[in-house]
């Protein structure tokens, strides 16, 4: 009898969809199909290529009412703010398709008497990309329209929290008409996930996930010489300076903070704030978190929504417990929240003042919605504290001083540095990270590199 897997809703514990996990047999025609399929694909030309893929994101963005109810059912992100996934999604996929072109063209050099000399980007064949829950469509997205658009054949295996993207994506490429087998999915165990992974046929993979999970990802590809992009962690600063204008930056910082429950890898994690302004900033932050409505992410007027599940709501209390234990003292008073109840995914936002280093909610990632503010003497102790961490992958200086921030942005060991902004990814701009928040690219011209193998023509001509 097959395995089977279930998503069981943050809302009320409802089984939203149950399925069948592969079998060795199954996995084994995707391979299969995928490899068969790349051959013919690769040949077909980036224009024709590009016209089905955005023929695929058309008819996702014409479901956009069903699947943003499915996300709220997966995961629990409230139902006014999951359109903008969407909205997302369309936005990068529509970029990566119209750059393809250009980010793949051959590379050619000056007339060498008697020679031709080109570099071409060959696609690497199979990529397997393996997608979480918290993003479902915009982390998936990254990978597999400019894998696809590079001439490659794609598996996708979705989190089991939200398998449901992983049909919803099949359903337009189909729906577009892209060759069977170009793109497919699995709905995989774990141990069957990281034997899919050392297949041959598996030439790039493309993982986004915790720290734990890159590491098994990383021991499955040792030795087996083939691409592996991981996109994983963070805790990610902010550094309010002295000449912030705190009226028009508060409503993005509080929403960097909490949006999807604060489950982002850039979240805003941790804020130092000038001691000019600390008072001031504290009151209006605290303002504004308070303002959130805490409830059943499926009621339009619900601003924040349950954790993916009860486990993550108890790691995140339990991390807000120690600090306290340390010396911390909370900001916000969640009895205002009266859907906030222990043992249970709904778990009201906080903000923790009076931290340190010391805290682990100042050192490692929380994933949830909760964030430490700090106060920091000037700029070179902000710099200090952002960059005492194991992860890198956005830092934001929130400040008037484009230049000053430029410069500080220079100081910072991290793979983005947001000015009066934060938590948001620019197709055209690369999406790295450094330290514990990963390796490779993705988005932008450079994001088609590790999804392409370079070949160098060097062809001398005959004199006769």
């Amino acid at each position: 009898m097959a395995e089977k897997t279930a998503i069981i809703s943050p809302i009320d514990d409802s089984v939203v969809a149950e399925r069948n996990l592969a079998g060795d047999k199954e996995i084994h025609a995707v391979v299969k199909a995928a490899v068969a399929a790349q051959e013919a694909w690769r040949h077909v030309s980036i224009a024709d290529r590009a016209v089905l893929c955005h023929r695929a994101v058309d008819a996702l963005v014409a479901n956009t009412a069903a699947i943003s109810e499915e996300i709220t059912r997966q995961m629990g992100r409230p139902i006014r703010s999951t359109p903008g996934e969407l909205r997302g999604l369309e936005e990068r996929a529509r970029y990566m398709i119209d750059i393809a072109e250009n980010a793949t063209a051959d590379i050619a050099f000056a007339d060498q008497s008697g020679f031709t000399r080109f570099i071409r980007r060959e696609p690497v064949g199979v990529a397997l990309t393996i997608a979480p829950w918290n993003y479902p469509y915009l982390t998936a997205v990254n990978s597999i329209i400019p894998a696809i658009m590079a001439g490659n054949a794609v598996i996708l295996k979705h989190s089991a929290q939200t398998l449901l993207c992983a049909e919803r994506f099949a359903e337009a490429f189909n729906q577009a008409g892209l060759p069977t087998g170009v793109f497919q999915y699995l709905h995989l165990s774990h141990a069957a996930t990281v034997k899919l992974s050392k297949s041959d046929a598996i030439n790039f993979i493309s993982f986004t996930g915790s720290v734990a999970g890159g590491d098994a990802m990383e021991h499955a590809a040792a030795g087996l010489f083939k691409g592996l992009a991981l996109e994983l962690g963070g805790n990610d600063p902010a550094y309010v300076r002295h000449d912030a204008d705190l009226e028009n930056i508060m409503a993005d910082l509080v929403d960097g903070a909490f949006f999807n429950s604060g489950q982002s890898c850039c979240a805003v994690e941790r804020i130092y704030v000038d001691k000019m302004i600390y008072a001031a900033f504290v009151e209006q932050f605290l303002h504004s978190v308070n303002q959130y409505r805490l409830g059943d992410p499926l009621d339009p007027h619900t601003t924040l929504g349950p954790m993916v599940h009860r486990a993550a709501a108890t790691k995140v209390r339990d991390k807000i417990e120690r600090a306290l234990s340390q010396g911390a003292k909370t900001g916000i008073d969640s009895k205002r929240f009266a859907a906030d109840r222990p043992g249970t995914p709904y778990l009201a936002p906080q903000v923790l003042l009076d931290v340190d280093h010391s805290m682990a909610v100042m050192r490692e990632e929380s994933f949830g919605p909760v964030v430490g503010i700090m106060q920091v003497g000037g700029d070179r102790e902000a710099i200090e504290l952002m960059n005492d961490s194991p992860y890198g992958l956005t830092a934001s200086i929130w400040t008037r001083n484009e230049t000053r921030a430029g410069e500080l942005g220079d100081q910072l060991r991290t793979g983005t540095v947001f000015m009066n902004r934060c938590d948001y990814l620019d197709p055209a701009l690369a999406w790295v990270g450094v330290k514990q928040s990963g390796r490779g690219c993705a988005l932008s011209t450079l994001g088609y590199q590790q999804l392409t193998r370079p070949k160098s023509f060097h062809l001398k001509r005959s004199s006769s």
